[in-house]
């Protein structure tokens, strides 16, 4: 049994790791208040032995200049999760400015996620029998090699359309990007609580207008052509 007032610069290691052990419940229920919006089971399950870990190694370092973790040990559990938290390590610090790195996502606002598979590829031996072309869904057209539109049509069609997006309203720039997307009229017209028949009126006045955006001349040059 260890004593409450006993030195703990005299203590051997063993009884350090008792004593120890003693506050790791502490340590945990921190821990568990700091990373309680975590989700996934096994990430959280790291994030606390990260805790334990670096909580482990700073009662160490106090224990070595006589300062006694037992009448903080709130404090010590407290800092030792928010550091975590913020990207401290056992072995190290993560780095922000990495894409894979955890605190680079949480900062920034990004999260990195495998692609999933097609999800039309159960329906390409049903396409076959009726003879129809498969079309590709989102994922497969951002990893197919566009060969046929020219690279420059391709550059000026990344920057003008978002362009004219930002003329239109916030309802139309959803209906817009939902039109893209190849969602049906029914659906559309569901979505929108607009009638299918005037879901495919906007279809036409929204080609009109992109048509006009990009038939219009750049910004300065219709006035310099009437100043010539």
């Amino acid at each position: 049994m260890i004593e409450p007032t006993a030195s703990i610069s005299r203590m051997t290691l063993p009884q350090l790791q008792a004593v120890f052990l003693a506050i790791r419940p502490r340590i945990l229920t921190h821990a568990a208040l700091v990373f309680r919006g975590m989700r996934c089971f096994d990430q959280k399950a790291e994030y606390f032995a990260e805790t334990v870990a670096v909580a482990w190694r700073w009662f160490l370092r106090m224990a070595e200049r006589g300062k006694d973790a037992r009448q903080f040990p709130s404090v010590l559990a407290s800092y030792a999760a928010r550091a975590v938290k913020s990207g401290r390590r056992l072995c190290g610090q993560l780095r922000s400015k990495e894409v894979l790195s955890e605190l680079g996502q949480m900062r920034h606002g990004f999260r990195v996620q495998s692609l999933p598979s097609s999800t039309r590829h159960n329906f390409e031996e049903l396409h076959r029998k009726i003879g129809a072309q498969r079309r590709m869904d989102s994922f497969e057209e951002w990893l197919q090699d566009n060969r046929e539109t020219p690279v420059p049509d391709q550059v000026a069609f990344r920057c003008d359309f978002p362009a004219w997006l930002k003329t239109r309203c916030r309802r139309d720039r959803r209906m817009i990007r939902a039109m893209a997307g190849e969602e049906r009229t029914l659906d559309l017209a569901k979505r929108f609580q607009l009638s299918p028949a005037r879901i495919s009126q906007l279809r036409r006045e929204y080609a009109a207008d992109w048509n006009r955006y990009c038939a219009a001349p750049p910004e300065g040059e219709g006035l310099a052509s009437l100043a010539a």
